[in-house]
Order: C-alpha cells, then structure tokens, then sequence
C-alpha cells in the first residue's frame, strides 16, 4: 500500500516543480519584453532627435568625382539638366535615350564643358534591350555607382479620354522600366553594399489630380516599390549601404506640362530645369529617402493626412491649382 503513496507523493513533487519552473520563465520572458521595450523607447526617441537634428544642419554629401552616373532620359528636360550638373562635379555620366540625336548632344555639352560622358541609344519599355545594354556597361565601364530612373512620360487628359496604348506605355515607361533597371545593376550594388538609386516619381504621386489618373497612378506606384524595396534590402542586411533616394518635383518647366493652371502664379510657379535637378543631385547626395522640390511638399502631405478629406478639399479648390486637358 506504500508503493501507490509514495508514486502519488513523487508526481505531487513533480506537478510543483513544472508549476514552478513554468512561472520563472514567465517572470523572465516578462523581464525580457520590458527590457526590449525600453530600449525600444531609447532608440525611438534618438531616432527622433536625430531627424529634428538634421533639420537645422547641412547634411554632408557624398563625392560623386569619378563615379559613374547612370541617366535614363538623359536626351532633354531634367535628364539633360542632371546629367549637365553631374559632369561639372566630376562624375562620369552614362546618358540613356530613346532619341539618339538629343542625346548624342547632351554628350556633346558635357565634353565641351571638360566633363566625360557616353551616350547610349535605348528603349526603356524593352526589357531584354535594357538586360543586353547594362551587361555592356559592366563590360565597358564596371561598377555604375548612381542610377538615375528619370525617363517618363505624362499625358493629361480625362481618364476616359485615355487609350489603352497610351495608359500601357505609360506604366511600361514610368513604372516597369524602373523594375528592370532595378534587377539589371541592384545585384553589383549587392555585392559591393554600396551605391544608389534614384526615382523620380512627382508631386502627382503625393496628391490625386484630375486629367492625370493614370499618370498619379505611376508615380504612386514608384512611390510604393522604393519604400518596399528600401525595406527588403535592410531586412535582407541590417548594415545595408545601398541609398534609395525617391524624388516628388512640382511642375517642372521642360514641356512635359504642357497646360499647368494655378490661382496664384508667384506662389506655385513653375520650377527651372536647372534649379530641380540641383535639388535631386543635392538630395541623392545627402543620401534622402525621400525628397520633394520644393522641400516642403512631403511634410505637406503627411500634415494633409491628418486633416479630414472634406476640409483639405475645401483649401484644395481655394488654391486652384493643377493641370489642364492637353487636348482641345
């Protein structure tokens, strides 16, 4: 009769001992949250002073002299500005066209100017000529340090005024381009942890317009493959070099606009080629995630989301100021 009091006494010990040990690693798995938060709490609030730092200091910005530089749409408007100011610093710019003759003469300026430039045809909506062309950059001039996704085009008219051929290409040159540019020289990048991509979305990816849907559309799209891809690179490496600099410009003077409308001219003048792509070079420069021209529109649309649509369509229709049809 002793043999059952002594089993029973034994699993009695040994149901307090599991009890016992499950409650220390509660109590330390408890410790651990709070230890995680605090430290949380710690870096959340350094980040934050760090920022409002950066603020009210001149970023340093990184060297470019010697580098190669890599523009798409490099033949006119901010291409050619970009790739112009680019060669007066030092860098070696790749120009990237459709149209051969403009490009050939924006390397033209760049070498009367004592810059180095190559010109290069290419068809950005074909993805195997993009493949084929950055396989000949790596051959003929190595590591591209910088690229510059800036070829786009923009339409303005209705949504229902859109064909399907003319919304395709859009997206081909104003989205799927970038994809291909991405995947053709991110993987060098990789390897070496370092280098930069800029993409050049637009205001119209901050804010929904009218006579440009399918156009906001692209540049929202860019808008969210950079912050995605920014994310994957620094979950993939937490030491991650490689910069991703996305860039919102207002109305740029080049053409591309071709009706812009707005209440109050001095206000919401059009920007000079030269003057916006200072800003972009300045901002791939300084290493921003994230730029528009003028400066302050991204910190206006992130104030915007906190006001409720009916009143920020009220400030909205009081400025009057957006983009025309461009067809009569």
């Amino acid at each position: 009769m002793s043999r059952p009091n002594q089993s029973s006494n034994n699993n009695s010990r040994n149901g307090t001992g599991n009890t016992a040990g499950g409650q220390n690693n509660d109590v330390y798995n408890i410790v651990l949250l709070i230890v995680d938060i605090v430290v949380l709490l710690i870096k959340f609030w350094l980040a934050i002073a760090e920022e409002i730092i950066k603020v009210f200091t001149t970023r340093p910005q990184t060297d470019v002299s010697g580098q190669f530089v890599l523009i798409t749409g490099a033949g006119h408007g901010m291409g050619k500005e970009m790739a112009l100011q680019y060669a007066a610093i030092g860098a070696k710019v790749i120009c990237w066209d459709v149209n051969e003759q403009t490009n050939t003469q924006t390397v033209k300026d760049i070498k009367q100017a004592g810059g180095t430039a190559y010109g290069y045809v290419c068809n950005v909506v074909k993805r195997e000529d993009i493949v084929e062309l950055a396989d000949r950059m790596r051959k003929e001039h190595g590591f591209i340090s910088v690229v510059v996704n800036n070829a786009g085009i923009m339409p303005c008219h209705p949504l229902l005024e859109h064909t399907e051929q003319e919304t395709r290409l859009m997206y081909d040159i104003n989205v799927l381009a970038h994809f291909w540019i991405i995947q053709a020289f991110l993987p060098d990048m990789i390897e070496r942890n370092e280098g930069s991509f800029v993409a050049l979305s637009s205001c119209a990816g901050l804010f929904g317009l009218p006579n440009l849907v399918p156009y906001c559309g692209t540049k929202f799209a860019v808008r969210g493959y950079m912050t995605a891809l920014a994310e994957e690179l620094r979950q993939k490496n937490p030491q991650n070099n490689i910069k991703l600099t996305t860039i919102y410009p207002y109305m740029i003077d080049t053409g591309l606009c071709k009706n812009p409308r707005y209440r109050f001219p001095n206000l919401f003048k059009l920007i000079s080629p030269q003057a916006a792509a200072a800003s972009i070079i300045e901002a791939q420069r300084q290493g921003l995630e994230e730029a528009s021209i003028p400066r302050h529109y991204v910190t206006v649309e992130k104030l915007g989301r906190l006001i409720p649509k009916k009143a920020l369509r009220l400030i909205n229709d009081f400025l009057d100021t957006g983009v025309d049809t461009d067809k009569i």
